[in-house]
């Protein structure tokens, strides 16, 4: 049962001459999703999200760099701001995230080579959370964002001069004086281009193993 159940994740095999007549047919699928995997693999040594901050008291403003795992730039200025205000300090946010976040991307990629041997449908069960990747991290951004804008302490000096808030992900705002800039890091450019490639790599999929898939049918049901 299990060597069934082996076989009918793997998918039908490609018949040597078919395979040597069609090969570029069934070596861009393989290719899109190993290209895939690098790109995605690569993300992780790069930012995912920048965020600069501007006011009369910082006129040179304040930056900070988000990693998949951490957080770099003006950091300590900005937890100095956040004791003011009554913003949580960095430290407590997103904390599962940050410790899954090298190892997590890392299996998404080796999901992705996996990806190479699935002649079947089960390829999108391997390869489709590669690209709602980085759906995902723009969620869990902006839920942070959100977190840290309505989780004030009252008590703070000046949380009720601010009020609550929630920075845009990407492009302008403001909180309170400060002037805000977000843009998205090279790495997060880096998911999606492995999302747009593993998309493609599904649409040649389907193009290569449809037909093999079909015409395997009629032989599994008379068997």
């Amino acid at each position: 049962m299990i060597s069934r159940l082996v076989d009918r994740v793997l998918g039908p095999r490609i018949p040597q001459v078919e395979a040597a007549e069609e090969r570029g047919l069934y070596q861009r699928p393989r290719t899109l999703f190993a290209t895939a995997a690098i790109v995605l693999g690569v993300s992780i040594m790069l930012p995912y999200w920048e965020l600069k901050l501007k006011a009369p008291q910082f006129p040179k403003g304040l930056r900070v760099t988000a990693w998949v795992n951490r957080l770099e730039g003006d950091v300590h200025e900005l937890e100095g701001l956040n004791h003011y205000i009554g913003i949580p300090s960095f430290e407590d946010g997103a904390v599962l995230e940050r410790s899954v976040a090298i190892a997590g991307i890392l299996v998404l990629a080796g999901l992705l080579l996996a990806g190479l041997h699935i002649h079947s449908r089960w390829v999108i069960v391997f390869v489709g959370p590669a690209v709602l990747f980085p759906l995902f991290f723009l969620a869990d951004l902006q839920f942070w964002l959100w977190n840290y804008g309505h989780s004030l302490d009252p008590r703070a000096p000046l949380s009720g001069a601010v009020g609550e808030f929630t920075p845009p992900i990407f492009g302008p705002g403001r909180i309170a004086q400060f002037d805000t800039l977000a843009w998205p890091g090279f790495g997060f450019l880096l998911a999606v281009l492995a999302a747009v490639l593993t998309a493609r790599g599904l649409i040649a999929h389907r193009r290569a193993y449809k037909p093999l898939i079909l015409a395997a049918a009629p032989d599994k049901a008379a068997a």
